[in-house]
C-alpha cells in the first residue's frame, strides 16, 4: 500500500488483538478514519464485516477497493484489464505538467504514463467497485516511483533512484468477502458516519496535530478526482487545501469535534488510536471516553516517520536545526462495558 505518515502497519497486531478481545468474531466493525484503509483491509482478512469511512476521495478509493470489493467477483475482470493498461503508451498533458515538470513528484516518463492510464480508466465507465481497484492500481504503482520522502508538501532535489524506474501496474491484494457479510466504503464527515452507521465496535483513528492528509497527498487526490484543479505554491496544492479544512487539525477544535463523534456512535465498544504528538492529552481521551464505559489504555513504543529521521533541509538541500526524537508512544483507548483482559504490549 502507499507511503503514508500515521500509516498502522506496524501497529497491527496491537489493533487486531486489541480488536479481539473487545468484539465478538464475525463482529460489524467500523473504520471511522480509514485512511489507506490498511486497518480495515486486515480486519476483513481476520473475519470481521467492516464498514470503513474516510472523507477525502483517494481514501475512500482506496477502502472501496481493499474493504468494498470483493476478490472472487473482481480480481480476474481486474487483471485483465490491468494488463490492457500496461501496454498503453505514455500521454503527457496537463498531470504531466503540473506534477512532473512545475513539481518534480514523478519522472516526466512516468507522470506521461500515469496520465495515459488514468485517462483510460475515465473512459471506461466502469462500475465504482471496479473503478476503485484500477485506480488503487495506478496509485499504488506511482507511489512506488515517486520522488518525494513520503509527503508530497515537497520533492526531492535530485530524483530518487525509484523515480527512474519504469511505472509497473499491479493487481491489489483483493480479499474474499467474509462469512460475516458484505463490507461497505463510506465517503462522510466522520460525525456523519458516526451517527449513520450501527455496529459492534468503532475504531477511531482521526488526525491528531495541524498535518493535514489532504495537503500531505493532494496528488493522489487529484489523480483521483481527475478535475485538473486550480494549484498554487511550488509544491502545486489543489487550491481547495485552503478550504477543505478539517476540524481535526485544529488544536482549539479538536476537543469539541472528536467528542461530538464519539458521542454520535452507535457501538458497544469504542477504541481509539491516538499519539502522543496529538493534541489532546492522555488525560482529556480517558475523559471524554468514559462516559461510554470502562476505560483501559495500551502503550506502545513507536518508530516515527522517515521525515523524522531525515531531518529539516534548506532549499538548497542542506540540512539545518537538529533532528527530534525518533521514537512516539502511541496510545489504543479502550472503551468496553466491562474490563477487559489485555495481552501485554510489545514495542511496535
Amino acid at each position: 500500500m502507499i507511503k503514508y505518515i500515521g500509516s498502522k502497519r506496524a501497529l497491527l497486531s496491537h489493533i487486531l488483538a486489541a480488536i479481539g478481545a473487545a468484539a465478538p468474531a464475525g463482529a460489524t466493525l467500523l473504520d471511522l478514519f480509514s485512511g489507506t484503509a490498511r486497518v480495515g483491509h486486515a480486519l476483513k482478512r481476520a473475519g470481521y464485516r467492516v464498514v470503513s469511512n474516510d472523507h477525502n476521495a483517494f481514501a475512500h478509493r482506496l477502502a472501496t477497493c481493499y474493504v468494498q470489493a470483493d476478490a472472487e467477483r473482481w480480481a480476474a475482470t481486474a487483471g485483465r484489464i490491468l494488463a490492457d493498461l500496461q501496454r498503453l503508451p505514455p500521454r503527457p498533458g496537463w498531470f504531466t505538467e503540473t506534477y512532473c515538470r512545475a513539481a518534480r513528484y514523478l519522472h516526466p516518463e512516468n507522470g506521461a504514463k500515469v496520465e495515459a492510464i488514468r485517462e483510460a480508466i475515465a473512459g471506461l465507465g466502469a462500475e465504482p467497485e471496479l473503478e476503485a481497484i484500477l485506480l488503487t492500481a495506478l496509485l499504488e504503482a506511482a507511489d512506488r516511483v515517486d520522488s518525494t520522502a513520503g509527503l508530497q508538501m515537497a520533492y526531492m532535489k535530485q530524483w530518487a533512484k525509484r523515480a527512474l524506474q519504469p511505472l509497473q501496474l499491479r493487481l491489489p491484494a483483493l480479499l474474499p468477502r467474509p462469512t460475516a457479510g458484505a463490507c461497505r466504503a463510506l465517503c462522510d464527515e466522520a460525525e456523519i458516519a458516526a451517527a449513520a452507521v450501527e455496529c459492534d465496535l468503532a475504531y477511531l483513528d482521526p488526525p491528531y496535530n495541524q498535518h493535514s492528509y489532504l495537503r500531505n497527498y493532494h496528488v493522489w487526490e487529484t489523480l483521483v478526482r481527475w478535475d485538473q484543479p486550480e494549484v498554487y505554491g511550488v509544491a502545486q496544492k489543489r487550491m481547495d487545501c485552503r478550504t477543505r479544512l478539517s476540524d481535526f487539525n485544529s488544536r482549539r477544535r479538536i476537543g469539541p469535534a472528536l467528542t461530538r463523534t464519539v458521542a454520535a456512535l452507535r457501538c458497544p465498544a469504542v477504541i481509539v488510536s491516538f499519539n502522543d504528538e496529538g493534541y489532546l492529552a492522555r488525560a482529556e481521551l480517558e475523559a471524554m471516553l468514559a462516559a461510554r464505559g470502562h476505560v483501559q489504555v495500551i502503550e506502545i513504543p513507536y518508530g516515527r516517520y522517515v521525515g523524522a529521521k531525515i531531518g529539516i533541509h534548506n532549499p538548497k538541500g542542506e540540512k539545518v536545526g537538529q533532528t527530534g526524537r525518533l521514537t512516539n508512544v502511541e496510545y489504543l483507548f479502550l472503551a468496553t462495558e466491562r474490563r477487559l483482559s489485555l495481552p501485554a504490549p510489545r514495542a511496535a
